[in-house]
């Protein structure tokens, strides 16, 4: 299924255009968290952090028992055990830099779920640190969105790192650090230490080569890749914009296309570049979609640049690194609105190429699958709620402003208020990634704002025609939006 936020007309696209991590080329999940995950780690103790926190682990469903002992907190002070294909964090948190906090907002920015490392806060607590249990995004200095599938690693870090520190004897917790005889330690600097962490394990190069050590392990193979890009060819132009390398690009792209020994592939074999009229590296996102940088030419035979600014028409087969968005468009000769640029990052594909191009643009997101499975097997929850709020607004219908009447919905609260805990619990720690209740999350919001289509994957195309028309239904501005953004083609 491919979703509809705005109307798209497939006939009408000239172009078809993809990053490569995490669209073109899936990594599994959670063996690649884990790896980040532990070069992280590894990266944290030998610039000075203490060797204990090794022990930790990257767990996608529950958090790890504290290595300072004692067991993680499910927030009411007891253990349970986790559904198997639940996950404690979800992209679109945010953390707060000054209290070391994991915050799940709404789209105006007020609080839904509220973590400090694996301990979930309640009432009181929450308060204590945000009085009108709101924050002020625009903030950019304290408050940090983690938007990108690449967060959820550290994500569960920063976690991992406050649960430490918090349990252990020899620092003293404070509100916005912790001390340790003469030293402080803020959270602000444990988020700029975290953040050049994740600076190190993907610019020195030592996850990808982990990556590339192991391919089979870490990377989705699908021969319906091939498939779908040799008949996307036939009916328009493709490209690649990648943030990565030449290298790690050629290694990656030549795994995904290379079905020799196989005999699962559609399509005859040979070589992945050939799948592609435009092929662009280091392109420095979401840079590319504003000045951008100086268009070079990539010697293939070597991975090395060539000297000098590419000024020449565009050649078959040939790989450029850096560029922009504008310089795409003069080489395919097409203009922004002839694109559909696929990609997972909601800021650095989706918002800029929006935003800034008028592109328009397909959101890859593989949280899909166990939204859609839980909203299939959990539907009586959803008709629950939406009962409830029938009920609540009938006990209102024959008031106006000058009834002294006040119904009492005490009891209908504490029903919406324990189911709606339910629908949340059953997509993890965190909740769903699109709502909370019957309110809509960051993520929601800006999914329904920059993407036009979205779904679990770029695949699902496959299943559409070229001629098709995605249409979204028509909504009345005052009409209640549905919990999940069900304007399914």
């Amino acid at each position: 299924r491919i979703f509809v936020n705005r109307s798209l007309a497939l006939e009408k696209i000239k172009c078809f255009g993809f990053d490569m991590d995490y669209t073109l080329a899936m990594y599994k999940s959670p063996d690649y968290e884990e790896l980040a995950f532990s070069l992280l780690l590894e990266h944290l103790v030998a610039i000075g952090y203490p060797p204990e926190i090794l022990a930790y682990k990257y767990d996608p469903t529950f958090p790890t028992r504290s290595v300072c002992g004692g067991c993680p907190s499910d927030g009411r002070g007891s253990e349970r055990p986790p559904h198997p294909l639940t996950a404690v964090w979800c992209r679109g948190l945010v953390f707060d830099a000054l209290y070391g906090n994991l915050l799940k907002v709404d789209s105006h920015g007020n609080l839904l779920v509220c973590a400090h490392g694996f301990r979930f806060l309640k009432g009181a607590e929450i308060l204590h640190y945000y009085p009108n249990k709101f924050i002020q995004r625009d903030d950019m200095k304290r408050f940090h969105i983690l938007n990108t599938l690449f967060n959820l690693t550290e994500a569960h870090l920063y976690a991992c790192l406050v649960d430490f520190f918090t349990n252990c004897s020899r620092y003293v917790n404070c509100d916005t650090g912790y001390k340790h005889g003469n030293l402080f330690m803020s959270f602000r600097s444990m988020f700029q230490d975290v953040r050049e962490a994740m600076d190190h394990v993907h610019l020195s190069g030592c996850l990808k080569e982990k990556t590339l050590e192991n391919l089979e392990k870490y990377v989705v193979k699908d021969p319906r890749v091939p498939l779908l890009l040799s008949r996307m060819k036939e009916v328009g132009k493709v490209f690649l914009a990648t943030n990565s390398d030449y290298t790690y690009t050629d290694a990656i792209m030549s795994y995904l296309f290379d079905f020799s020994n196989e005999d699962e592939a559609d399509v005859p074999q040979r070589p992945w570049r050939s799948y592609f009229d435009l092929i662009v590296v280091d392109t420095r996102k979401p840079l590319f979609f504003a000045e951008g940088t100086v268009l070079r030419q990539v010697d293939t035979d070597t991975g090395k640049l060539r000297i000098g600014t590419y000024t020449g028409p565009l050649q078959h087969c040939t790989v450029y690194s850096g560029g922009s968005s504008d310089v795409v468009c003069d080489l395919l000769g097409v203009k922004g609105k002839d694109i559909l640029y696929m990609g997972d990052h909601i800021f650095g594909d989706i918002l800029k190429s929006k935003k800034r191009q008028g592109w328009r643009t397909f959101l890859v997101v593989p949280e899909l699958a166990r939204e859609l499975q839980v909203w299939t097997e959990k539907s009586e929850l959803f008709e629950e709620l939406r009962s409830l709020d029938l009920f609540l607004a009938e006990l209102y219908q024959h008031l106006d402003s000058g009834s002294s009447e006040c119904p009492d919905i005490s009891s209908i609260k504490r029903r919406i208020q324990k189911v709606t805990h339910e629908m949340d619990m059953c997509y993890g720690k965190m909740g769903s990634l699109f709502r909370c209740g019957s309110r809509q999350t960051l993520f929601a919001n800006q999914l329904m704002r920059y993407a036009d289509l979205y779904a679990a994957s770029f695949i699902n195309f496959l299943y559409y025609p070229f001629s098709y028309l995605f249409r979204a239904p028509p909504v009345l501005v005052c009409s209640p939006q549905p919990l999940l953004v069900t304007h399914c083609a």
